[in-house]
């Protein structure tokens, strides 16, 4: 076994950290903002997100010596920014985080919860991921309308990279997204305080409100759109890692970083595809090396934090709006068509959507969660009368 990492994975872990971190750091800033995180506190929260995946993936590659890459839940980033903000402000929502992380753990080891997870079906879940992200996935074309000059740039650079490099589409969109920003405030870009972001400890607000409107979805939206797929992209490339572990790590590095303000830290699924498949290395038992490496660079990249929180806080709310958008976009198709693809689940799905999309809040519970119990209650039902029938 290679003591050190091949040099063709020290590229792929590169790689993998730029088309990780550059697609989704704005989904991240704008959750963190929707559940009333300050611009120090949204910066803190950036960079100990990418410390907790970078630190997590390196560890669990190398004690598993499985390509496991690790990554924020950028669909529980997007369900933050549709929340509504709780009552306690910032600190409920790091109660909700801690709990969310919580119950990761918990699901990792005790069968009742991972059952009760895993009962949801598939559709639904993925029904109430696209109605969280409707809303976001709009902000593109509601910016190509009303500041077209900002917005088409960015919407150009996506589509025309995307014809070339899927992987790097988004990554070239936030590069354009920077220098529409520049040129908009006539090059005059101030200098950043400091180079790196500065901890900043935000004390949990634990109540009802965190676990239902933030801690459950949460929980539940990584679980079946992050840590599922990441487990099934590992075994599809050959690797049998326990789950539990791996699980387990995620969940205990969300609860460690939750009181920075990072939201939660996930098994990855596309980058762990990056890693697990033969450009990585054309030996199997090194490319491990490749999640190890990445996870380098995005703690390299979580140290600067500050200063693309910085950057990013002087963009027009709908030019990140649009950044954030066209990252979110395929996620969207995807979620989409895996909620509508099943006959059987197609209306309780339809439901579970146009619940969530509709951004309902009744009795204090959040439309992502009146989804998912209105939605499965009615496959329930359906299920049970088709049965009888």
């Amino acid at each position: 076994m290679t003591a050190r990492p091949p040099l063709q994975t020290v590229s792929t872990g590169l790689v993998v950290a730029i088309v990780g971190f550059f697609s989704s750091f704005p989904i991240v800033l704008q959750g963190l903002a929707g559940v009333g995180a300050n611009p120090a506190q949204a910066a803190s929260g950036l960079m100990f997100a990418a410390l907790s995946m970078g630190l997590t993936g390196m560890v669990l590659s190398l004690c598993t010596k499985a390509p496991a890459s690790v990554a924020w839940s950028t669909p529980g980033a997007a369900l933050l920014a549709v929340s509504a903000m709780p009552e306690d402000g910032f600190g409920g929502a790091v109660a909700g985080f801690i709990m969310a992380g919580a119950l990761t753990v918990i699901a990792a080891w005790w069968r009742p919860l991972s059952r009760l997870t895993a009962s949801i079906p598939s559709p639904i879940a993925q029904a109430m991921l696209a109605g969280v992200l409707f809303s976001l996935c709009l902000r593109p074309f509601q910016a190509l309308a009303e500041i077209p000059y900002l917005a088409l740039p960015i919407l150009l650079t996506w589509f025309i990279i995307g014809q070339i490099s899927r992987p790097f589409a988004v990554p070239a969109a936030v590069i354009a997204g920077a220098l529409v920003v520049t040129v908009n405030a006539g090059f005059d870009i101030p200098a950043p305080e400091t180079l790196i972001a500065a901890p900043v400890w935000v004390t949990p607000v634990f109540s009802l409100e965190a676990l239902t409107n933030i801690a459950l979805p949460l929980f539940i939206v990584t679980m079946a759109t992050q840590n599922v797929p990441g487990l099934a992209v590992l075994r599809a490339y050959g690797y049998q890692p326990r789950p539990a572990p791996l699980v387990t790590g995620v969940g205990l590095a969300s609860v460690l970083s939750a009181p920075f303000g990072s939201p939660a830290t996930c098994l990855a699924a596309i980058t762990a595809a990056m890693c697990a498949n033969e450009e990585s290395h054309p030996d199997p038992t090194q490319r491990y090396w490749s999640a190890v490496m990445g996870g380098l660079f995005y703690c390299l990249l979580g140290l600067f934090a500050g200063v693309i929180a910085g950057f990013a806080a002087l963009a027009p709310t709908l030019v990140l709006g649009t950044v954030a958008g066209v990252a979110l976009l395929g996620v969207f198709a995807g979620s989409a068509l895996a909620a509508l693809e099943e006959p059987d689940c197609r209306q309780a799905a339809a439901v579970t959507f146009l619940i969530t999309a509709s951004g309902i809040t009744i009795l204090g519970l959040s439309a992502a969660v009146w989804g998912l119990v209105i939605g499965g209650l009615m496959q329930a039902i359906t299920l049970r009368l088709r049965r009888r029938a």
